[in-house]
C-alpha cells in the first residue's frame, strides 16, 4: 500500500523531470568537466590539472603514460568525446539519480 501512495501523478511528474535533468547534466557535464581539467581535443593543456596528472603518471611508469590508465582514458574522452556505451551509462546513471533526488518522500 505504501508503494501506491508514493506513486501519485505529482510524484511521477517530479521523477520524470528529475530523470531528464539528471541525464542531461551528466551527459553534458561530464565532458565539460573533463575539458575543464585540461583534457582537450588538441591534447593536454599546459599548466592544467591534466598536465600534472600526465607528469605524475609518466614519472610513475618510467617516462611514459600507460595505455588504459586514467590519464589515457580521460585524454581519449577529451580528444574524441564519449563512446556510445559511455553515453548510455551516463544517461542511465543520471536518470536514476535525478529521479531519486526529485522523488517526494511521503511519510507512512
Amino acid at each position: 500500500m505504501a508503494q501506491a501512495k508514493s506513486l501519485t501523478m505529482e510524484n511521477m511528474a517530479r521523477m520524470t523531470v528529475g530523470a531528464a535533468l539528471g541525464a542531461g547534466l551528466l551527459l553534458v557535464g561530464a565532458p565539460l568537466a573533463i575539458g575543464a581539467l585540461g583534457f582537450t581535443s588538441t591534447g593536454i593543456a599546459a599548466g592544467s590539472v591534466a598536465a600534472k596528472m600526465m607528469s605524475a603518471a609518466a614519472i610513475a611508469n618510467g617516462g611514459g603514460v600507460a595505455a588504459g590508465s586514467s590519464v589515457a582514458v580521460l585524454q581519449s574522452i577529451g580528444a574524441a568525446g564519449c563512446s556510445l556505451g559511455t553515453k548510455i551509462g551516463l544517461r542511465t546513471l543520471g536518470s536514476a539519480a535525478g529521479a531519486k533526488l526529485f522523488k517526494k518522500n511521503i511519510p507512512k
